[in-house]
């Protein structure tokens, strides 16, 4: 065996049946017996995925190719063999339920309808998108029409989600390209927990060091866009203005946005789903996310009123999604079978919320300067 992975990995993978005693191990050497690496090919085939490298792991489906450590690689198949051997130990396969686009689910995949509500709703209070919106409705306000303000303010909305939904299945691309590799998931759970820390951060440092918000240097090209749609002489031009300030407003927002989505779309890939249904719970999120932002113009075409997102409202938003996804990435890291159950969504929310609602109060009691 010339493989040195491979001799990293042994003495851990020997030592699971041990560990797990219902596990029934078959180590296959393939260099020196042609047929365990044809057997191998059709294995790996049969699963739809290529024979290309060693060492790899077929188990319950699933094919793992590759090995960096006990901690890093060991802990996700241990997690792995645990969640595959838990769920065939469960008698039934839970109560099925019908939901508009998903299709039939069981309770037991309740989790991910849960999961999907939750971060979206969270991502949708992102203090980025709200500036935009506010401050086009802003402007809008002075020409006194509502028709006006729904419809270049829906069209904003449409166009926001649109860019959006085009953002997540990028991601879930990614991952789906990159399923297989063992250090996925820990990844986008450090990356996760690097952007959690970077807008918690910004709760008690506003935009200093390292900040996830519009580049100040970017606001006056967002400004420019916002005032043709007001310096358009006929609905074409404004409608085409409004798209784009939608599309330019969103590529900067990116960086606001980026953990959410990234979390989410790698938590689709961990579920065995179709592609079709994988890319239907891309659009439900993405009709969570725009419902705020719908509300909001709504709101100002019902009141006619111009109101701003104040500095302290965008750190409490900040530090809100910055909470829940650091308690995410951490259990992507740590234990992303945890994600199968419905209620760690709720009590992630609480828990958040709850810090969050802690932080207001003593911010409120902090004497000002």
């Amino acid at each position: 065996m010339r493989c040195p992975h491979c001799l990293e990995a042994r003495p851990f993978v020997e030592a699971l049946p041990a560990r797990l005693p219902w596990l029934k191990l078959h180590s296959l050497e393939l260099s020196h017996h042609p047929e365990h690496a044809r057997l191998y090919v059709s294995m790996a085939r049969q699963l739809g995925q290529e024979a290309r490298a060693v060492p790899a792991f077929l188990f319950c489906g699933e094919m793992v190719v590759g090995w960096q450590s006990p901690a890093t690689t060991g802990a996700f198949l241990l997690d792995r063999l645990e969640h595959c051997h838990g769920d065939q130990a469960k008698p039934a396969a839970g109560i099925p339920m019908w939901l508009p686009l998903l299709g039939e689910i069981t309770t037991e995949q309740f989790s991910l309808p849960v999961f999907t509500a939750l971060i979206a709703g969270l991502d949708a209070f992102n203090p980025c998108a709200f500036f935009v919106l506010l401050f086009l409705l802003s402007l809008l306000v002075h020409q006194r029409s509502r028709s006006r303000m729904l419809v270049i303010g829906g069209v904003f909305v449409l166009f926001s989600g649109l860019m959006y939904f085009m953002f997540m299945a990028a991601w879930l691309n990614l991952f789906q390209l990159l399923a297989q590799v063992a250090w996925v998931t820990a990844a986008a759970g450090g990356l996760a927990i690097m952007i959690a820390l970077i807008n918690i951060k910004d709760f008690f440092a506003f935009k200093r060091g390292v900040s996830l918000s519009i580049p100040e240097s970017r606001k006056p090209r967002i400004y420019e866009h916002a005032r043709a749609i007001l310096q358009a002489d006929n609905w074409v031009l404004m409608l085409a203005a409004t798209v784009g300030l939608a599309v330019t407003a969103n590529f900067y927002e990116l960086l606001c946005t980026a953990g959410f989505p990234m979390v989410y779309t790698r938590l689709l890939t961990l579920h065995e789903l179709a592609p079709a249904t994988r890319y239907a719970y891309l659009g439900l999120y993405n009709l969570v996310y725009v419902i705020p932002l719908a509300l909001i113009v709504l709101g100002f075409a019902y009141t006619l009123g111009g109101r701003k997102l104040s500095e302290r409202q965008g750190r409490l938003l900040k530090l809100l999604s910055g909470l829940m996804m650091l308690e995410l990435g951490g259990l992507l890291l740590l234990a992303p079978a945890w994600l199968d159950n419905p209620l760690t969504a709720v009590l992630l929310l609480l828990v958040a919320v709850g810090l969050t609602w802690l932080a207001a109060k003593l911010d409120n009691q902090r004497p000002r300067t």
